[in-house]
């Protein structure tokens, strides 16, 4: 083991390892993150403007929940994406005005409302979504598929213990 790089447990926040030497197996994770969601945002954007151009990249993912797991109350989808009921509704307001989501009466509940995909929102959407899944397979054409299932199943794991 390198003198100032700390393997395993007891990492500080700050970079730091346990033996005080920069932990660079975190640091490294912390820029290949860092340009990983950079590019995200970026490609989060464009996705947006194809499904419509005056769609708000935030509200991209909130198509893609919509589109896996069916309507949903406003505040179910609030509490998935992290905003306040005031940033939901004003949102919803404008999927609505574009087309691409619409309200129902919640049968289970006659005094809540149901958001789901219209099927222009659905259609628009899925477009979109064929061809990322399409770009990935390109990009990781080299790939063995176990070392794309690895990686799913990593960020999978990042992904649960951040909502922790």
């Amino acid at each position: 083991m390198r003198e100032d790089t700390h393997h395993g447990g007891g990492s500080g926040v700050d970079g730091v390892g346990a033996s005080g030497g920069v932990d660079h197996e975190f640091l490294a994770l912390e820029r290949e993150l860092t340009l990983l969601l950079r590019r995200a945002r970026a490609s989060s954007g464009e996705m947006a403007r194809q499904v419509h151009p005056d769609l708000e990249p935030a509200a991209y993912g909130l198509l893609a929940f919509l589109d896996e797991s069916g309507p949903r109350r406003a505040t179910d989808l609030a509490a998935f994406i992290g905003v306040g009921k005031a940033t939901m509704s004003r949102q919803l307001r404008a999927l609505e005005q574009l087309g691409l989501v619409t309200r129902e009466p919640d049968p289970a509940d006659g005094r809540a409302w149901l958001v789901r995909l219209t099927d222009e929102g659905r259609e628009r959407f899925r477009t979109v979504r064929r061809g990322r899944r399409e770009r990935y397979v390109r990009q990781l054409a080299g790939w063995d598929r176990a070392e794309v299932a690895e990686l799913a199943r990593l960020l999978r794991q990042l992904n649960t213990r951040a909502e922790l």
